[in-house]
């Protein structure tokens, strides 16, 4: 079983950055699905980022161009490059990693905040 761990989180001011790291604990070279999900309090959880197994990176409108996410199978991480920061952005963000049919692996979560 694939166990995840974030981290990177804190508090930023609005047009700032930060640096989410998700480690994983086998390796996820052969996942399917890598991705970073959000939750800010009293909503869903939404989508903010992935890469797919021969289809690259995915990012919704709300985070494009501001987002990046990376892999480095070598370290066994899923990155979140976050720039550009704004107040919307704040919520605790997941990492998440499956492989179809084997496993569909979440962290614990890592809160950032986003304010003056």
């Amino acid at each position: 079983q694939v166990q995840l761990v974030e981290s990177g989180g804190g508090l930023v001011q609005p047009g700032g950055s930060l640096r989410l790291s998700c480690v994983a604990s086998a390796s996820i070279f052969s996942a399917d699905v890598m991705g970073w999900y959000r939750q800010a309090p009293g909503e869903q959880r939404e989508w903010v980022a992935n890469i797919k197994r021969g289809r690259g990176t995915n990012y919704p409108d709300s985070v494009k161009g501001r987002f990046t996410i990376s892999r480095d199978d070598a370290k066994n991480t899923v990155d979140l490059q976050m720039n550009s920061l704004k107040p919307e952005d704040t919520a605790v963000y997941y990492c998440n990693v499956k492989r179809y049919g084997q496993y569909d692996a979440w962290g614990q979560g890592t809160q950032v905040t986003v304010s003056s």
